[in-house]
């Protein structure tokens, strides 16, 4: 199974970003587990300085605004 966190305070651009993901896990039937990490220190670990963040199995794959539905399809591989 695929570990997903989506790093961000709450911000709009941060629910955004984990409903899309969320969107393509379940359209694509990706078996993932999404968790949102929110506090500053855990979310810095990642060396992300910008939110939202990905980080797909412990790799981050994107940081700083929303990314595209196509990003988002590229990084589960469908």
């Amino acid at each position: 199974m695929t570990n997903v966190k989506i790093l961000g305070t709450g911000c709009a651009n941060c629910k955004t970003t984990q409903k899309l993901v969320e969107d393509v896990i379940a359209a694509k039937g990706v078996q993932a587990q999404v968790n949102k990490v929110e506090d500053i220190p855990s979310i810095m670990k990642y060396g992300v300085m910008s939110t939202p963040g990905v980080v797909i199995d412990g790799k981050v794959v994107h940081s700083g605004g929303v990314p595209s539905r196509a990003q988002v399809e590229s990084w589960f591989g469908v």
